[in-house]
């Protein structure tokens, strides 16, 4: 592609994205979503880091890890032991993070 054909692209883009993301600001009446709708995307966010999340933990460059001592593995167990006893989304992130520092540091997993 040339210079002004990545040009006309990304502008193209911006143009569509700008469009279909102010396309509810552009009517004059008030939009309500259905109530099915709102509950659905109440789940939305666990979702979306859900899908980021597991393969991240459960696997290793795409494959299923040999080994149980992963460390991956037990900062995951610390992190959510800490947010089902705590809720609080700091001691979460740190807890895990001091579980798998400890092992992979500590014990060289």
């Amino acid at each position: 592609m040339s210079t002004t054909e990545m040009v006309i692209a990304a502008l193209g883009l911006v143009a569509i994205s700008a469009f279909t993301r102010s396309f509810f600001f552009l009517s004059k009446e008030p939009w309500r979503l259905p109530a099915w709708l709102e509950r659905g995307l109440r789940y939305a966010p666990l979702a979306a880091l859900s899908a980021v999340v597991f393969p991240e933990v459960l696997l290793v460059q795409g494959h299923w890890p040999h080994d149980w001592r992963d460390a991956r593995f037990f900062a995951t167990a610390a992190a959510v032991a800490w947010a089902w006893w705590r809720k609080g989304m700091l001691g979460t992130i740190m807890s895990g993070m001091v579980v798998l520092l400890a092992l992979k540091l500590g014990l060289g997993w």
